[in-house]
C-alpha cells in the first residue's frame, strides 16, 4: 500500500511534468515564445518533478526520500522567487529582466542545446501575454511553485514520521 508521502510525491511529479507539457503546448500551439525568466521557471518545474521521482526510487534508504523531497521544496522556492520577479517585471513595464545577461546564461545551459524547443529563450520578459483564466502565466507559475513547495515539505514530513515509527 502506498504511503501518504508517496502519493503526494507522485502527485508533485505528475503536476510538475504536466505543467511543463502545458508550457510546451502554449509555446508551440498558441505561439507564446518563452522569455529567460520563463525558461528558469521551467527548470524549476523540471527539477521539482525529478526530485519527487527520485524520492520514489527503490530501494529507498531511510532518508533519501526525505532529502529528495526537501530538494524539490528548495527548487520550488527558487522557482517561485523567479516567478515573483517575473510578475514584478510585468507590473513595471519600464523594467527588464536583464534580457541580454539572463538570456545568454539561460541559452548557454546544456538543456538549451539538448532540447531547444523546451529550454531556449527567445522573447522579452516584459511582454504581456494573453491571461489564462484571468491571470498572467507567471502568476500561475508562482502559485503552482508555491503549492508544490509546500506539498514537498508536507511529504518530507510524512516520510520522516514514517521512518521514526
Amino acid at each position: 500500500m502506498a504511503t501518504r508521502s508517496s502519493l503526494i510525491a507522485w502527485g508533485i511529479a505528475i503536476a510538475s511534468f504536466g505543467l511543463l507539457g502545458y508550457a510546451y503546448y502554449l509555446q508551440h500551439a498558441e505561439a507564446m515564445a518563452p522569455c529567460p525568466l520563463c525558461i528558469l521557471q521551467r527548470y524549476a518545474f523540471a527539477l521539482v518533478g525529478v526530485c519527487a521521482l527520485i524520492s520514489q526510487l527503490p530501494p529507498r534508504s531511510a532518508g533519501m526520500g526525505r532529502w529528495a523531497l526537501l530538494a524539490a521544496a528548495l527548487a520550488a522556492l527558487v522557482g517561485a522567487g523567479v516567478a515573483a520577479r517575473h510578475v514584478w517585471v510585468l507590473e513595471h513595464p519600464g523594467s527588464s529582466c536583464g534580457r541580454d545577461l539572463v538570456e545568454d546564461f539561460v541559452n548557454g545551459l546544456a538543456p538549451a542545446r539538448w532540447w531547444p524547443d523546451m529550454f531556449m529563450a527567445d522573447a522579452p520578459c516584459g511582454l504581456p501575454l494573453e491571461p489564462v483564466l484571468g491571470l498572467q502565466i507567471p502568476v500561475w507559475s508562482l502559485l503552482w511553485l508555491s503549492t508544490l513547495g509546500v506539498l514537498s515539505i508536507v511529504a518530507a514530513r510524512h516520510a520522516s514520521r514514517r521512518r521514526t515509527r
